[in-house]
Parts: C-alpha cells; structure tokens; sequence
C-alpha cells in the first residue's frame, strides 16, 4: 500500500491508500520538532489499530508546504519504512501540468495536489476552493493549466485575529448560525454572523468575480474540513471533496511510478 503524508501548516494528515481509495488516515498537528522516531511510535500504534502494520506499506509519497518539517518525515520513510519518499513538485515527481502565472516555483504543494486530483475528475474549467490555514482559490482551465487564484486568511485565522485583539471578545465555536438573520441580539450571535456570514459572502463574492473573468461555464469544488460546514448554508459549491488533496498525492504517486518502469 501507499502511504501518502499531506503536511500541512496545521496538520499533518497521514493516508494509508490503495490506488485513490484511502483505507485509513491519522492527523497529527503540525511541528517541526517532532523527529521521525515519535512520528513512528505514534503511527506504528494506529496501524495497529487497524490491523495493519509497517510492512504493508510499499511505497511513501510526501507533499508539504511546510520545508523544516520535510527532513524528519523522511527519515520517518528511510528508517521504518525502508523506502525512499517520492517528494511531490520534486524534479523526480514533477506537477505535470502548465503553469501561467509568475512564480510557478511558489506555487503550494497542496494547491497543486489538488490542480492534479481535480482535473483528473472533472472536465472543463474549474474553481478549487480550499479550506486550510489558509483559504485558497485556485483556477484551473480546461486543458488542465493552473492560471493563477487568490489567498485569504482562513476561517480559524480570521477569529484568532478577531479574539485575540479584542479583549472583551469572547472565543466562539465556528459553527452555523442557528438561523439565517444576519441581526445579531447579543454579543456572541453578532461574533457568529460576522465570522460565519461574512465568510460566505467572501466566498460567493470572489466566486463570482472569478466567474466572471473566466467568461466559460465553470465548476466550483470544494475541499478542507471546513468545506461541509460552509456547504449547509450557500449553493456555490457544485461539488465538495474532502480527500482531494490526499487523491492528488496518490496519483501523482501512480504517474511517477510508471513513468519509472523500464520499458518493455
């Protein structure tokens, strides 16, 4: 089996996966101290739990937007695994696909999972919304070409901001709002439509620019945790898919991996 590691500024997502069905994964959050030995301990435990154990695990594929964390999941690959890590972006896995914008070197790992895994699935033009750290909106176009997208501050970053420089402010659940009245009564109803609410409109606002300049029938697809809470109360998701970024992993994984084979 393939484990894929998704490193994430948050957390780090671990998927035990065959061909794109993921039969199990574990989230730990994300420091770059930890060493490959803890990583160990603590995944050789949830194999376990699994019924599952370090052997079944052939082959390691590694996407990070986090550098200082890379080494260690490496030696994580060496030491317990005995395979070497197919690193994504890598010149040994390489994205596959056009760039159009002007830093394609800067361009997330996680994003550019999730131009593969999106393209792969669904024709046409597409909108990738990402709910992570970071709130990320990514166009890519028919031909499969990433041409550019948008950076926000994610949901749990807007309210640590929100929270931490107000002090009478209290700390809120991000959860949906009871009902849809964007007339806040007290304090903390007033906190939940503004985080919630506003969000929303954020998201729908810079989907329907981005419509707009595009000037084709677009598909909108959704990924991240969040992705689900945000879908209860708006239609601007066509689809949600939580493991596109995990399913991105594996079949840039696949395609590196054929691409390596002699030759008959």
């Amino acid at each position: 089996m393939l484990l894929a590691i998704d490193a994430g500024n948050t957390n780090i997502v671990f998927a035990l996966m065959e061909g794109t069905t993921i039969h199990a994964r574990w989230r730990i959050a994300t420091d770059p101290r930890r060493t490959a030995d803890e990583y160990a301990v603590w995944l050789s435990q949830l194999l376990a739990l699994e019924g599952r154990g370090r052997a079944d695990v052939e082959a390691v594929i590694l996407g990070t937007v986090v550098p200082r964390a890379l080494h260690n999941l490496q030696v994580l690959s060496q030491k317990y695994f005995g395979v070497e890590a197919v690193i994504a972006g890598s010149p040994a896995a390489p994205w596959g696909f056009p760039l159009d914008v002007e830093e394609p070197q800067n361009l997330g790992a996680d994003r550019a999972l999730n131009v593969i895994a999106a393209h792969a699935e669904h024709p046409g033009d597409l909108i990738v919304i990402d709910f992570g750290t970071a709130t990320t909106f990514d166009v890519v176009d028919f031909r499969g070409a990433y041409k550019g997208g948008i950076i926000a501050p994610g949901i749990n970053l807007s309210l640590d901001a929100l929270v931490t420089a107000a002090a009478k402010l209290p700390r809120i659940a991000i959860e949906a709002p009871a009902d849809s009245s964007v007339i806040g009564l007290n304090t903390v109803s007033q906190m939940h439509i503004g985080i919630y609410w506003g969000y929303i409109a954020m998201i729908e606002g810079l989907v329907a620019r981005l419509k707009a300049e595009i000037g084709r029938p677009v598909k909108v697809i959704a990924t991240g945790g969040l992705a689900v809470l945000f879908e209860q109360r708006t239609q601007v998701f066509d689809v949600v898919e939580a493991d596109l970024t995990l399913r991105g992993l594996a079949m840039l994984w696949e395609r590196t991996h054929m691409a390596a084979k002699p030759k008959a």
